[in-house]
């Protein structure tokens, strides 16, 4: 897929059955690096999760990716925490990797949050999460620099995700626009 191709378009609840079969797909990756996420929708992160994510849908701030006319194959999720923009969620088909769709929404997750910092949470042992955040300004930030919503989520993810102690926050400063 050329970058001329990609269409990213504001989602609705509408899309919600794509939305969960997009990250249900990118879970795949995670698998064979041995982060096993499956919990099934009736598992309290899932619901949870599913639960944020539909609440975004309804207030304008899901994006999906693909094709003008196709099944779409990118997800980004923004958010709030502690009154700041967060990048609650961004997937992407296996298929499709690689292909400059997870920059594309990571530029417009970077657009969504203006001149304020943009906040996100990872795993950071993973070679393509950490470093992909990284090349593009975000920069680990210690939990205790955290506000009380990112602390809250980080504890949650630590609760139900494998590898808890590979949960990080990110943050990035407003400096200008993505250009890498």
């Amino acid at each position: 897929m050329s970058e001329e191709d990609l269409v990213i378009r504001l989602a609705s609840s509408a899309d919600f059955e794509q939305i969960v079969s997009i990250d249900d797909d990118a879970c795949a990756l995670f698998e064979r690096a041995g982060v096993r996420l499956d919990f099934g929708p009736d598992h309290p992160y899932a619901r949870a999760e599913r639960a944020r994510w539909l609440q975004s849908a309804r207030a304008g701030t899901v994006f999906l990716a693909g094709r003008a006319a196709a099944v779409p194959v990118g997800l980004l999720v923004m958010s709030r925490a502690d009154g700041e923009p967060l990048l609650d969620q961004l997937s992407i088909r296996m298929a499709a990797m690689r292909q400059g769709l997870g920059r594309r929404l990571l530029h417009r997750a970077i657009a969504w949050a203006g001149d304020q910092p943009l906040w996100l949470t990872t795993y950071a042992h993973l070679p393509w999460n950490r470093p992909f955040y990284e090349r593009y300004g975000f920069a680990v930030v210690a939990e205790s620099a955290c506000g009380p919503d990112i602390r809250a989520e980080l504890a949650e993810q630590r609760r139900w995700l494998p590898h808890p102690e590979q949960r990080v926050a990110m943050r990035r400063l407003p400096q200008g626009p993505a250009t890498r």
